[in-house]
């Protein structure tokens, strides 16, 4: 396969051929790699990336067209992947404010397959907690955390003024740590 030229590659690993796939990640993983490190600014996570936009190269391989060079075709799904994950992170973040993080354990923080455990118990804390704040305020939180929406945005699909809107998010946010707090602080 070494000895093969790229097109030669990619028309096998299009027709299935794992050696194919193998070989488009011996040729370009390191330089995936080192994309996703450079956004993710952790090699653990980028490891991880890395895995993962190969898996999603394989799944795609049959819509690639050669309109765009290969490597920039890979690329763009390696940073897409990891602006999802840095977007994904930023969500979760914005459940805790700086106190909170503060008082996490220094374990939490760092990668590792306990403390990946543990946030997605926090996770799954989160979302019970959400699941029974009054509809007045989980709904308007849903919107802006999970839909991403402006306040303006929520105010408009709500029927509300902004300023409403931004009270309720607050009052939602208090009730949620409040009930995270009770539920023993995850």
């Amino acid at each position: 396969m070494e000895t093969l030229d790229l097109e030669t590659v990619l028309g096998l690993a299009r027709g299935g051929d794992e050696q194919a796939v193998g070989e488009l990640h011996r040729r370009f993983s390191r330089r995936v790699l080192g994309l996703c490190r450079h956004l993710l600014r952790s090699a653990e996570s980028a490891e991880d990336a890395g895995s993962e936009v190969f898996l999603r190269m394989a799944r795609m391989l049959a819509s690639y067209n050669g309109s765009v060079p290969f490597e920039r075709w890979l690329f763009s799904i390696a940073s897409h992947h990891c602006i999802d994950l840095l977007r994904k992170q930023q969500r979760e973040r914005r459940w805790l404010d700086d106190e909170d993080v503060e008082a996490l354990p220094i374990s939490i923080v760092a990668d590792s397959p306990l403390n990946e455990l543990i946030r997605e118990e926090r996770r799954e804390a989160v979302r019970e907690a959400l699941a029974r704040l009054p509809e007045k305020f989980r709904v308007p939180l849903a919107l802006r955390y999970y839909g991403e929406f402006s306040y303006d945005e929520i105010a408009q699909q709500l029927q509300l003024s902004r300023a409403n809107v931004a009270t309720l998010v607050f009052r939602a946010k208090q009730e949620l740590r409040q009930a995270l707090a009770a539920h023993g602080g995850r």
